[in-house]
């Protein structure tokens, strides 16, 4: 989710850090940090803002043959200088840059102030470096192991210290991190893009190693201390693929990282062994949220898409009346707000003008506002009473597809805490639900692999020629049913409309003719007959059926032309995995039809006009 860039060599470090992060700048540019060493002395700068920033506050270079430098999505505190990396600790002597969130760094922030240590910051980070220091005796990797065997949660992070002046640290974990091999010079980097005008060759970080660089040497240790070789790379790729991590596509790369982003945003969050969701952001407002009376979900486009299925979950697991209204027609309405309403608003940018003008309209009213929102530091997240933010990362394709898939994983956690906090549903099932939740990664990590999308690349082939697609389902399957419709209209011009299987015969099987593909979801037991009936209804129609359902499911086989297994889970959870070949469904047919998959026409990633 953040640029990182290290180096050391002969050269002078800081335009080659700078050279590299803006390399990275699409992974992370709310603020941005470089450091260097000369004859054993720190410097250090970094601010709010984007890296152009940072180069005007420098104003020069920092001198030095040896360095780090970061450019900061913001995951723990708001955009700021303070925030911004490299971190420090107590002293300059141990400085540090990191992707990923560290779980535990409350605890350890805590045991650390208790021994003496000042923080300055509201980061995660800072608790590294901290850590480093308390456990450094003159060992630099030893005093590295021992931080990290007190750190849960995910990180790639590069360490700089006086005391070891010529050599750089890094170590990784669930954040990818590679090391460039030089001549007279190496080079650390969060992403392959930073390094390709310098070398072609990369030694790639595996989980749980630890690097030690300098200009002309490279080590790489396993988390017990041992030596490991590393095979080297040869990257064949132009910055401009490296960039979209070799996909054709930032959606497509996206749509491959909702493993991640979904691991990163449930990390922390559940606890496995009670199913207890753990949502301190809520900490002051649980009294408020036990006395609530109704909830109002209000959000725009494919936010308001994951608004309905957390309706639906919410009403069923809490027992609260929820409507979901559309950002931009939801002031005009003069919607009845009181005390004892909660406005939940969903906006990926926290920008989306609607979605703040209903936001004031509710807190103007009385509401408590709950924000989910990708970005510290926006709009949304300043002005809501408090924030859920998704660890999505910067979503660069104007599509959503990992901001959506992390909007549900965040509306999961919410309605299961609630559920806590009204006591609304027993220990047992939370239990049951939460370890389902956390088993999710995995499984959409399955529905992305080579055979699987093919499946779904063969169907776009067809939709593709289509000028009509139709999407249907009930429940649960209906939302998702909108959000593959809108997905397929927004990036490859096909229209598609989406409709509840049951009203089918109430005036829309009128369009269904010969041959017209239909997409029909299936996922919910207790409405998996009704669902059939329809589908019959569209087949004695002749449309061209594909069916979304569970791999248990197999009998339906005959009914259908086509069909997508999911894995099983259950059905409450299954829009995170059904939304999946959706997405790949309106991917693969805008590549065929020759669309910008990324920069769909009139589209704007974040809309800040009404």
């Amino acid at each position: 989710m953040c640029g990182i860039v290290g180096y050391a060599g002969k050269k002078t470090a800081y335009p080659i850090l700078i050279e590299g992060l803006k390399k990275l700048e699409y992974r992370g540019y709310d603020s941005a940090g470089a450091a260097t060493l000369s004859e054993g002395r720190v410097h250090l700068a970094k601010t709010e803002g984007r890296l152009a920033d940072l180069e005007e506050k420098v104003g020069g270079i920092l001198p030095g043959t040896i360095g780090i430098g970061h450019t900061r999505w913001a995951t723990h505190g708001r955009p700021s200088d303070e925030n911004s990396h490299p971190q420090a600790a107590c002293s300059p002597d141990f400085l540090v840059v990191h992707n990923g969130i560290i779980e535990n760094y409350r605890e350890l922030k805590g045991r650390l102030q208790g021994l003496g240590h000042e923080f300055h910051s509201q980061t995660d980070t800072e608790v590294l470096a901290h850590l480093l220091e308390h456990h450094y005796q003159g060992d630099l990797v030893m005093a590295l192991r021992r931080t990290l065997a007190e750190v849960k949660g995910s990180y790639a992070l590069v360490f700089l210290s006086s005391h070891h002046p010529d050599t750089l640290y890094c170590a990784r974990k669930d954040s990818p991190l590679v090391i460039g091999c030089g001549e007279g010079e190496n080079f650390i980097a969060s992403d392959l893009p930073a390094i390709l005008n310098h070398t072609r060759q990369a030694l790639i970080l595996e989980d749980g190693e630890m690097g030690v660089i300098t200009a002309e040497s490279i080590q790489v240790y396993d988390a017990a201390g041992s030596q490991r070789e590393k095979k080297i790379v040869q990257v064949d790729w132009d910055v401009q693929a490296a960039e979209k991590g070799g996909y054709p596509h930032f959606m497509l790369k996206e749509i491959h990282e909702q493993p991640r982003a979904l691991r990163d945003t449930l990390r922390g969050r559940v606890a496995p062994d009670t199913g207890d969701v753990l949502l301190p952001e809520l900490e002051d407002c649980e009294r408020d949220l036990a006395d609530m009376e109704k909830i109002f979900i209000v959000a725009c486009g494919t936010a308001a898409h994951a608004g309905q299925v957390g309706k639906i979950i919410l009403e069923k697991l809490v027992g609260l009346p929820v409507e979901v209204d559309l950002a931009s027609e939801f002031r005009y309405r003069d919607p009845l707000l009181t005390e004892k309403t909660l406005v939940l608003v969903i906006s990926q940018s926290g920008e989306t003008a609607d979605t703040l003008a209903a936001l004031r309209l509710a807190r103007r009213s009385g509401c408590r506002v709950v924000a989910i929102t990708n970005v510290v530091g926006s709009s949304v997240a300043r002005e809501a009473d408090n924030v859920i933010f998704t660890w999505a990362g910067p979503e660069i394709a104007v599509a959503s597809t990992k901001a959506y898939i992390t909007q549900l994983a965040v509306l999961y956690l919410f309605t299961l805490h609630l559920a806590k906090v009204r006591g609304t549903l027993a220990a047992g099932e939370r239990k049951a639900l939460a370890a389902g939740l956390l088993a999710l990664p995995s499984q959409v990590e399955s529905l992305l692999e080579g055979e699987r999308e093919k499946e779904v690349e063969a169907l776009a082939g067809e939709v593709a020629r289509w000028p009509s697609t139709f999407f249907i389902g009930r429940g649960l399957d209906h939302a998702m049913a909108m959000e593959g419709a809108l997905k397929l209209k927004e990036i490859s011009y096909i229209h598609a409309e989406a409709y509840a299987a049951g009203e089918m015969k109430h005036g829309t099987l009128a369009l269904i003719t010969e041959g017209i593909p239909v997409i029909a979801l299936a996922t919910q037991e207790e409405i998996f007959e009704k669902t059939e009936s329809n589908i019959k209804e569209v087949k004695a129609r002749e449309a061209r059926v594909t069916e979304v359902v569970f791999a248990d499911q197999k009998d339906i086989l005959e009914e259908v032309d086509g069909v997508f297994l999911l894995p099983r889970c259950a059905g409450l959870l299954a829009p995170v995995l059904s939304v999946v070949p959706l997405q790949l469904l309106a991917y693969h047919a805008a590549v065929k039809r020759g669309c910008d998959v990324d920069k769909p026409r009139n589209l704007a990633k974040s809309v800040t006009v009404e």
